[in-house]
């Protein structure tokens, strides 16, 4: 059994890195990104590739710091403080990390 948390916290490390590339390597072939009960975002790994490049080069200060981590069999929920840039107020997120043979396969966002 994969440890899932690590893999979402690595993902977050790549996000905050703005590797983009790293960042969808730990997804499935057919993963997305999502608003929570919501809309898919991005579709894919190279959807999700695109997505994050196109919100890197608009927030190229974007962060998000991991509050806290809960796993229950192969999910993952994140507590998260995003700040977009310098003078932009940090906003909560939570996330839900979906994990499919050691891979991310969806994450939904809560705000």
């Amino acid at each position: 059994m994969s440890d899932f948390l690590a893999v979402a916290e690595a993902m977050i490390a790549h996000y905050n890195a703005q590797d983009a590339d790293a960042y969808v390597a730990l997804m499935t072939a057919d993963a997305c990104e999502a608003s929570y009960r919501g809309s898919v975002l991005r579709q894919g790994r190279e959807g999700v590739r695109a997505g994050l490049k196109t919100m890197f080069a608009e927030f190229p200060h974007n962060r998000a710091e991991i509050l806290s981590g809960h796993v229950l069999g192969e999910f993952v929920v994140l507590h998260e403080m995003v700040q977009r840039g310098p003078d932009a107020a940090p906003f909560p997120v939570m996330s839900v990390y979906s994990f499919e043979g050691g891979l991310c396969s969806r994450v939904e966002f809560i705000r």
